[in-house]
């Protein structure tokens, strides 16, 4: 492989950029000695085979992940992801993350991620349930409302946390909703948790767009992703009075510059399986992150924004809805050009914040009208936007900097108070 090549792939290593954005923080806090060893290793990290019998009677042995990142703060939290593509550094990476974005928003999770090496697009629903049943069944140990709480990820869902619920629960011998959260309602859901990592998306949008004086009413938003994140945050923002003008999936992209229909096209993706072909627009040939809007937001996979194509971003804000879109080279060119980065481990944080008010509520037996869930959101978010920005104008640091450097030290101050057990 080429010096070019491995530089390519060095700089789409999850893991490495993860480290990357950690070293860069804490290399401006003052740390005791060893300290950011401690809190930058991974505490556990889980590798089983599950063997699954297909439905036409043969068998085939799956590989699956759960890493603890950290739980010093509270029980691992994160999701599990079911891809082709699926890692041991990816779900490291993305693990950590969950950790600082859990304190980010200040709420009383460690952070933890999960995956399994398969391709649902070619497994029947049976398949899928004997493997998630499996893959619960194998980490019972691990899972649990004060150890290890899972959520759903890329092609996991609410059916997906119906199946750990009911596994989990067979082997206590009693019901727990408690351990996993991103349930159906009828199975200890939270009202407002599907639309939560979209609409705490649109507190931090607001708060970006107070602080640079660009009016939200009229903004032009291209989002990559029409998934849960995706599409929930153009809804919300175009209610908001921001203009949609470009949207992108798996299966192609389209474009309006007067504002796409936003209503009209989740409707058309639901029928569709995507947005490809969607008559109230024209096809996008150029690459999303590309188009000249005043919001993108990357709301698809890792590594969309890379030093390749970093320059030619030219948006003013980038909303980070996915987990780690954008690589730390990418973030110099995008810093260099003065755009202002809204970094994943706070602006998606709004699904784990009412994950967090989900496992809350079935601890307690009590649950809580959407309105309620979603006034707790705003005020978590309106307050981790604040307290990143108080950080990044006192040191003038970029805002993912200023996160990282706010996560960091809440881990750091709970790990000094506790002090560390031999």
């Amino acid at each position: 492989m080429s010096a070019e090549g491995v530089n390519i792939q060095k700089e789409l290593n999850p893991l490495a950029n993860a480290e990357r954005q950690f070293e860069e923080a804490a290399s401006r806090l003052k740390l005791p000695p060893g300290i950011k060893e401690v809190v930058k290793r991974p505490r556990r990290s889980t590798i089983v085979s599950l063997p699954v019998q297909m439905d036409d009677g043969t068998f085939r042995v799956f590989t699956g992940y759960r890493v603890q990142h950290s739980i010093v703060r509270g029980p691992a939290k994160g999701g599990i992801r079911y891809h082709p593509q699926v890692t041991l550094d990816e779900v490291e990476a993305l693990a950590a993350w969950m950790t600082w974005k859990c304190a980010v928003v200040n709420i009383p999770f460690g952070g933890g991620k999960g995956g399994i090496i398969c391709d649902p697009e070619r497994m029947s629903k049976g398949e899928l349930e004997r493997l998630t049943r499996r893959y619960a069944a194998d980490l019972s140990d691990l899972f649990g409302p004060e150890s290890d709480v899972p959520a759903p990820d890329v092609n996991t869902n609410e059916q997906v946390m119906a199946w750990i619920v009911d596994t989990y629960s067979m082997h206590e011998r009693r019901t727990e909703y408690a351990v996993v959260t991103g349930k159906p309602l009828e199975v200890g859901g939270s009202a407002g948790r599907r639309e939560a990592t979209g609409r705490g998306l649109l507190f931090c949008v607001r708060g970006a767009c107070a602080h640079l004086g660009i009016p939200l009413q009229g903004a032009r938003v291209a989002v990559q992703g029409f998934g849960n994140v995706g599409s929930v945050s153009a809804d919300l923002l175009t209610r908001d009075g921001a203009k949609i003008v470009a949207v992108a999936d798996a299966s192609g992209a389209v474009q309006r510059a007067e504002g796409l229909d936003i209503a009209a096209l989740l409707r058309w993706a639901a029928d569709h399986r995507g947005v490809a072909g969607f008559p109230g627009g024209k096809p996008l040939t150029t690459p999303i992150v590309e188009t000249d809007c005043d919001i993108l937001i990357p709301a698809a996979l890792e590594n969309q924004i890379t030093q390749e194509n970093a320059a030619r971003v030219r948006a003013r804000i980038v909303a980070e809805g996915a987990n780690g879109p954008t690589t730390p080279d990418a973030d110099q060119i995008l810093e260099q050009k003065q755009v202002f980065v809204i970094p994943d481990i706070l602006c998606n944080s709004g699904g784990v914040t009412v994950s967090y008010f989900e496992w809350v509520q079935n601890r307690m037996g009590l649950y809580w009208p959407e309105r309620e869930v979603n006034d707790r959101l705003e005020h978590t978010m309106v307050h981790a936007f604040g307290d990143v920005l108080a950080k990044s104008v006192e040191h003038r640091v970029n805002m993912r900097v200023a996160a990282f450097m706010v996560a960091i030290e809440r881990v750091v101050k709970v790990i000094m108070l506790r002090g560390l057990y031999a």
